[in-house]
């Protein structure tokens, strides 16, 4: 796949019922966490690792930004908890 952007996203993994944030954590799969919550991790996945998430059933994604977005400071109406910006 030589030339091929990889797209990364910041997305919201909730594992699957049966499973905790510990089982999620200790996948080998490429998982950059920036926050961990009770029920859930906020991480950098790139788009493969997110497939295979879904494919083995692991975790439920919601993507919330891809990290180019992030990175570059384009903005979105909303922030990552999805409540509007400003007063």
């Amino acid at each position: 796949m030589a030339g091929r952007a990889t797209v990364r996203w910041l997305a919201r993994l909730t594992p699957v019922a049966g499973r905790t944030v510990n089982d999620l954590l200790k996948v080998p799969l490429s998982l950059d966490v920036w926050e961990r919550e009770a029920d859930a991790v906020v991480a950098a996945v790139s788009e493969q690792t997110i497939a295979e998430l879904e494919r083995r059933r692991i975790a439920g994604v919601e993507r919330l930004r891809t990290v180019t977005d992030l990175e570059s400071g384009t903005s979105s109406a909303d922030r990552l908890d999805g409540q509007p910006e400003g007063p």
